[in-house]
């Protein structure tokens, strides 16, 4: 791959800003990348392990001089951030981010902006339970989808620029509105992240069920509640705040069919129950052949998987 921008600035330097400056450095797609975190731990950390070409003390000098500014911060914090950026974002830049709610986003950000300087918001579908600089790696973007949600009149040449960067640190990229982007993963993400949240939830409260039996007998279902539940607290409660009409009316749905099945248990219905699962085992099916996962044992995650 050659290089798509000169300078690129992450702010924020969890797995996604982490794993980006891996993968970036790993196809050449910038010639330096400069970074800064909130906090003064997680810059020193970077610092040492050797994480951005530069890791600076503040956002505003991260910036300067950025041809591509990545907001990698929780979506609740994306606003202030860019308040904070605007005055020194270089004529022509480009300004986008990583959240995962987008209509938000562009409420929050959009007007922040400063003219002659392009907003491109992104969601790189890609992801780990464990946060925090070090848990970055330069393969966590390979073979996974990457969503451009640009706004209306945005410049071509910027979104092929930045089409072609997450191209060159693997992903598959596509381009979607903001409201379909966050209905789409109320479903894929935002709903099923927060029903593993519940159940590990209900084992917690069902005192019958003790700790030591639920983390010693817990079976692949559980398992992987808990690894999902495991994920950063902060980005999920903005992710629920800030998209809150699509998570409802899917949670409705995902209610109503949970009556259904009930009502299915309790009256004996085996024949619905096995439609039913029918039906949504030809979708895991799906998303192995989409090679969006895989089929070995427990999903092929071993114990040395990050």
């Amino acid at each position: 791959m050659s290089q798509v921008y000169d300078r690129v600035a992450l702010i924020g330097l969890g797995l996604i800003a982490s794993s980006m400056f891996w993968a970036i450095k790993r196809a050449g797609l910038a010639g330096e990348v400069t970074g800064y975190a909130l906090s003064e731990a997680t810059r020193d950390t970077a610092r040492r392990i050797g994480l951005c070409d530069r890791v600076c003390d503040t956002a505003q000098e991260a910036v300067e001089g950025a041809d591509l500014v990545v907001l990698c911060v929780p979506v609740g914090a994306m606003g202030a951030v860019a308040k904070d950026i605007a005055p020194v974002l270089k004529p022509g830049a480009t300004v986008t981010d990583v959240g995962s709610v987008k209509r938000h986003v562009f409420q929050a950000v959009g007007p922040e902006i400063p003219d002659g300087v392009h907003f491109i918001p992104a969601h790189p579908l890609a992801g780990t339970e464990h946060s925090g600089p070090e848990s970055g790696f330069a393969e966590l973007f390979d073979n996974r989808w990457c969503l451009l949600v640009p706004v209306e009149g945005s410049d071509l040449d910027a979104i092929a620029r930045l089409r072609e960067l997450w191209e060159g640190m693997g992903s598959n990229v596509d381009e979607m509105d903001a409201d379909h982007h966050d209905l789409v993963l109320a479903v894929t993400s935002h709903a099923p992240h927060l029903i593993a949240y519940t159940m590990v939830g209900v084992a917690d409260d069902l005192r019958r069920v003790t700790d030591t039996e639920v983390i010693k007998y817990s079976a692949a279902g559980f398992r992987d509640f808990t690894r999902i539940a495991a994920s950063d607290p902060t980005m999920w409660r903005d992710v629920f705040l800030t998209n809150k009409d699509a998570t409802l009316e899917i949670l409705g749905r995902f209610t109503e069919e949970l009556f259904a099945l009930q009502r299915a248990i309790r009256t004996g219905d085996g024949e619905q129950l096995f439609d039913y699962f029918t039906r949504t085992r030809a979708i895991r099916r799906g998303i192995i052949d989409a090679g969006q996962d895989t089929d070995a044992p427990d999903f092929g995650r071993g114990k040395t998987n990050p």
